[in-house]
């Protein structure tokens, strides 16, 4: 069998399991499956022999396709529920969409005649369904907005978006979005304690209560480190300063020798008895003059730690009840090395050679180093935020 045949034979079985497929497709009632199926055969080709059996099974499924959403459609108008109304513009939509897909392929001949295929002009339908939809949305959303629940105005907004997208600057679409916006967001103020026997740095206290620099807004939170007016806070989320532990400043000296074998230039290699030893060759034996250097290190290590512990609140404003606390602690270490030495420098490892150069620094100050530990803590709190939404 040569290759010829074996393509045409496989492709055969193809086309055969395609017109299978579809026709599986109608008998358990995926009708636009089966459209997309058999359109897409017939956009290929619509005039050969296995076109027919598509064109067919086309003709089948359209059919079946209407009189279901016919029926749909009856069916909801009867029951007169005004939330079914996004479901029978929908209904609507897709009625025309199927005509406009098999549009372009007609006319289509079966058989030695033309396929029937029923087109319906359904813009009035689309409009006044349109229209239902949109007054249902609008009167529903503000229903929805005169409450004080937050969830109604989340799905208020919900709705007015979608309504805006269905009919653009219907009303006074705008304000009631941003009304629900408003509504559904929950504000939480951000504020600090300060239980320890120590003045928190200013510029601390400002670091960590700028939530513009966390990113953390969401569509329905927002992080206040001060209040403003005409908002109502949901939750407070408290920073309480429990310990600072600062230690002494320490100096402290330590004295060392260090060694190295190190190659310093070249030498005859000599025997136990003295002698220059010869190679094969008659001439001397040259090596590596090996030589041990020694250098005395005088080493000062300047050293101060701080350390802050605080605790995280999660506070219902609503209900004063304190939801949830995490602890959360952060250290800034300062550390200086300088050194001098007497010896051979070569004695000393290059990384160690910066020490010789520097040299002793004023110690940062208290305030100071509270005021380092910032960026860690507040990376901390970014990431209890992240973890812990307070609306479950």
């Amino acid at each position: 069998m040569n290759k010829t045949t074996i393509y045409l034979f496989l492709l055969i079985i193809a086309s055969a399991c395609g017109v299978k497929n579809t026709k599986n497709m109608i008998s358990e009632g995926d009708y636009d499956a089966a459209i997309e199926k058999a359109t897409h055969k017939l956009l290929k080709n619509k005039t050969n022999k296995k076109s027919r059996e598509y064109i067919i099974l086309l003709e089948d499924a359209f059919a079946k396709a209407k009189q279901r959403d016919n029926n749909e459609i009856s069916f909801l108008v009867k029951d007169a529920n005004p939330q079914k109304l996004e479901q029978i513009f929908n209904i609507y939509k897709n009625l025309n969409a199927r005509q406009e897909k098999i549009r372009p392929l007609l006319p289509l001949n079966s058989k030695g005649s033309e396929a029937v295929f029923v087109f319906e002009d359904y813009s009035d339908q689309i409009i006044s369904s349109k229209k239902a939809l949109s007054k249902y949305l609008y009167d529903n959303s503000k229903a929805l907005l005169s409450t004080k629940d937050k969830m109604n105005a989340r799905r208020a907004y919900a709705d007015l978006v979608y309504l805006n997208e269905l009919t653009p600057g219907y009303k006074d679409i705008n304000s009631l979005i941003n009304d629900a916006q408003f509504k559904g967001t929950d504000f939480v103020h951000v504020y600090t304690k300060n239980e320890t026997k120590m003045v928190i740095p200013v510029n601390l206290n400002n670091a960590l209560l700028d939530f513009s620099t966390y990113g953390l807004n969401d569509n329905w939170t927002e992080y206040h480190g001060g209040k403003q007016k005409n908002v109502t806070y949901d939750y407070g989320l408290s920073i309480s300063f429990r310990q600072i532990n600062i230690s002494p400043e320490q100096v402290k000296e330590r004295e060392f020798t260090l060694e190295k074998e190190i190659i310093d230039g070249k030498k005859k290699l000599l025997d136990a008895r003295g002698r220059v030893v010869k190679d094969s060759l008659g001439k001397d034996v040259i090596v590596d003059n090996i030589k041990i250097v020694k250098a005395l290190i005088n080493e000062v290590r300047q050293f101060k730690t701080v350390q802050v512990v605080a605790k995280i609140d999660y506070i219902n404003l609503n209900s004063n009840q304190l939801l949830e606390s995490f602890p959360i602690s952060s250290e800034f270490v300062f550390e200086n090395f300088y050194a001098k030495m007497k010896g051979d420098k070569r004695a000393v490892d290059s990384k160690y050679l910066p020490n010789f150069r520097n040299g002793p620094v004023p110690f940062p100050n208290n305030q100071q180093m509270v005021f380092d530990t910032g960026e860690d803590l507040k990376n901390q709190l970014k990431g209890i935020i992240k973890q812990h939404k307070f609306r479950k």
